[in-house]
């Protein structure tokens, strides 16, 4: 199974959007203990979204689409502002 999540930093409110073969829970931790450069600077992260797949190119294509402009937009929408 392939996961993409979706984070959201307690420190600065940014979101950030990732692929593991990992449980989403299992890759927070790795996020909160620093050992992802890209997001070690804003720790403490909330994991906000998640999806399981069982391909992984849909996955990661999945994942491509919501670092996008429009993915950006549909994150918002749909997965983390929902009302």
């Amino acid at each position: 199974m392939f996961t993409v999540y979706i984070l959201r930093s307690s420190k600065t409110g940014s979101y950030y959007r990732g692929f593991t073969e990992l449980t989403a829970e299992e890759r927070l931790a790795y996020h909160n203990q620093g050992l992802v450069s890209s997001t070690k600077g804003d720790c403490p992260w909330k994991l906000v979204w998640f999806g399981v797949f069982e391909e992984r190119k849909t996955a990661l294509n999945f994942e491509k689409y919501l670092k996008s402009g429009s993915g950006h937009g549909f994150t918002w929408r749909r997965l983390v502002h929902r009302t």
